[in-house]
């Protein structure tokens, strides 16, 4: 997604298919709170702010996920729960990937004097980074979740091998 600023507008771009613009859109056509009042720099925030709610449900249902793994790996690990924590952890990758510039984005936008975006503006980007940042420590969490999670999974596979070699004359 990218999002062009100017004096009176703005510009989304989206490379896929999926929406966390429709509240937004929602607003600006009912007229409902401050978006039809403020200026350009009000919107940009609240798209960026979508986007980054949007996060808190994706890592929501990523740590249910990592919830499921967790109880697999104690259970009965297999090759399966090997290759879904690979997944989620390459999932977590990608999720890092994007969550960076983010930051850094909201960071600039916050501290820069630039006359596009108006101090009552730059409150509400303060909020934003905040939630940034703490989207980004829970995926951290959770990516030392994961890396207990495949510690454990070998040490399981090394405690049954053990077992099994016991067991062989």
């Amino acid at each position: 997604m990218s999002l062009v600023l100017g004096q009176n507008f703005v510009i989304s771009f989206q490379e896929t298919i999926g929406d966390v613009f429709d509240q937004i859109r929602e607003r600006i056509r009912t007229g409902k709170g401050r978006i039809r009042k403020m200026g350009t720099d009000y919107l940009i925030y609240s798209l960026i702010d979508a986007v980054v709610d949007h996060y808190f449900v994706i890592l929501e249902k990523l740590g249910e996920k990592i919830g499921h793994l967790e109880e697999q790996v104690v259970a009965h690990p297999t090759e399966g729960t090997l290759q879904r924590i690979q997944k989620v952890k390459r999932e977590m990758i990608s999720l890092r990937r994007s969550l960076w510039p983010l930051r850094e984005l909201v960071s600039g936008l916050q501290r820069n004097e630039s006359p596009l975006i108006s101090e009552p503006t730059r409150v509400y980007l303060r909020d934003v980074y905040d939630h940034t940042v703490q989207v980004i420590d829970a995926m951290e969490s959770f990516r030392d979740i994961i890396a207990a999670m495949l510690e454990v999974y070998v040490s399981s596979i090394s405690n049954r091998l053990n077992a099994i070699m016991k067991v062989l004359p």
